[in-house]
């Protein structure tokens, strides 16, 4: 079991306190998620942006000190994410700010490269999106299609995306793409849309309508040959060595949200049904799911590169979280629904999480391979 210090009780309470505000502005979010003038200034958005936003670029915010986080520990990020899920998942996703492009950019990009990212998102206004997944074939790297062909000193970007968080209202954002056939040739760069040959579309979602999934399409989109990230790195630690790792750590991410979701729902139907039946087996499974995520969270911290726990705790988090709706549905009866608008958008942003950072057939695949390679026991 994990130690709360003294930090990590004081990152719990503030995010906790934080939520409230993201709670009052799901159902907003969810019914229409182009309508977003009214939240852009919420405080916690704010704080959610100085956490995922490196010292030397945080903007300075009157009235507003640091960020909940501290960016470089998965454990302290998990903390809070959980306890903001417990808000609403939905509208975490919803926020303008780094989210999963600012986690490769501060591992891949040079101090220019992060200085244009970060910098761009001032203000509270700019989404960002991580592209890699593709129709018909996920996050799977080695199917890849989308390309880079050189043009002069820059390059022009080809292919298609689908599944991509804030794709088509994002300001800023990255893009995996091939600039050769090996594994070697996968590189991110870091893309800003608008410009000749670039398309995006909203796709109509049932679930974490926040999150503005979108497909995207590159017909010679120019970037310049500044903007591939990780120029000053080796070849090996570029595009797919930071992929690897940002999903070992977005694995856990997507956990703790679908705990928090888990939490929510369990503590809403104690709420509005006093003693309801199965309630504390309910409780015991979300904590216990609670605890698995902190540990894997603790771990990545030791050892970045090995995801083992990882992807147990999202095959884990986001299972029970699914069967926690269908119990937290059927305890306020045929009509809970329609009476709990909340619960009825938990029940369906519960879903998502399944395909989000790989399927739980994938983390079946690498819990199978990690076990035989005795990470079980790291």
């Amino acid at each position: 079991m994990i130690e709360f210090g003294t930090r990590l009780h004081a990152i719990r309470d503030a995010a906790r306190e934080a939520a409230e505000d993201l709670r009052a502005r799901a159902l907003s979010v969810d019914a229409d998620p182009d309508a977003m003038e009214a939240h852009f200034d919420s405080p916690t958005f704010a704080l959610m942006r100085r956490a995922g936003t490196p010292e030397p670029y945080r903007e300075t915010v009157p009235g507003l000190g640091d960020g909940l986080l501290d960016e470089d520990s998965c454990l302290e990020n998990v903390v809070g994410t959980l306890e903001l899920a417990r808000g609403d998942a939905g509208m975490i996703l919803a926020c303008p700010g780094p989210a999963l492009a600012g986690v490769v950019v501060r591992m891949l990009g040079d101090e220019q490269q992060q200085e244009r990212f970060f910098t761009k998102l001032h203000g509270g206004r700019t989404h960002t999106f991580f592209a890699m997944t593709e129709p018909g074939r996920g996050n799977d790297a080695t199917a890849m299609e989308t390309r880079l062909e050189r043009d002069g000193d820059g390059w022009r970007l080809y292919g298609h995306k689908r599944y991509i968080g804030n794709g088509a209202r994002g300001g800023i954002g990255v893009v995996f793409a091939r600039t050769g056939p090996s594994a070697l040739s996968i590189r991110a760069a870091l893309v800003e849309p608008g410009g000749p040959g670039w398309q995006g579309e909203r796709l109509d979602m049932v679930g974490l309508r926040g999150a503005y999934l979108s497909e995207l399409r590159f017909d010679g989109v120019p970037v310049a040959g500044d903007m591939l990230l990780g120029r000053h790195l080796p070849v090996t630690r570029r595009g797919m060595w930071g992929a690897i790792k940002t999903f070992h750590n977005m694995r856990i991410q997507v956990a703790a949200a679908a705990v928090g979701t888990a939490l929510a729902m369990t503590e809403y139907v104690v709420e509005h049904r006093k003693n309801a039946p199965g309630a504390q087996v309910a409780l015991h499974r979300t904590e216990a799911a609670r605890e698995l995520v902190y540990e894997a969270a603790a771990r990545i911290d030791r050892d970045p590169e090995r995801g083992y726990l990882s992807n147990v705790a999202k095959l884990a988090a986001t299972r029970m979280a699914v069967e926690i709706s269908h119990w937290a549905c059927a305890s306020l009866g045929p009509a809970g629904l329609l009476e709990h608008p909340l619960l009825e958008k938990w029940s369906r942003d519960v879903c998502a999480f399944e395909f989000m950072e790989g399927t739980g057939n994938i983390q079946r695949l690498h819990v199978a391979k990690g076990y035989l390679a005795g990470d079980a026991d790291a």
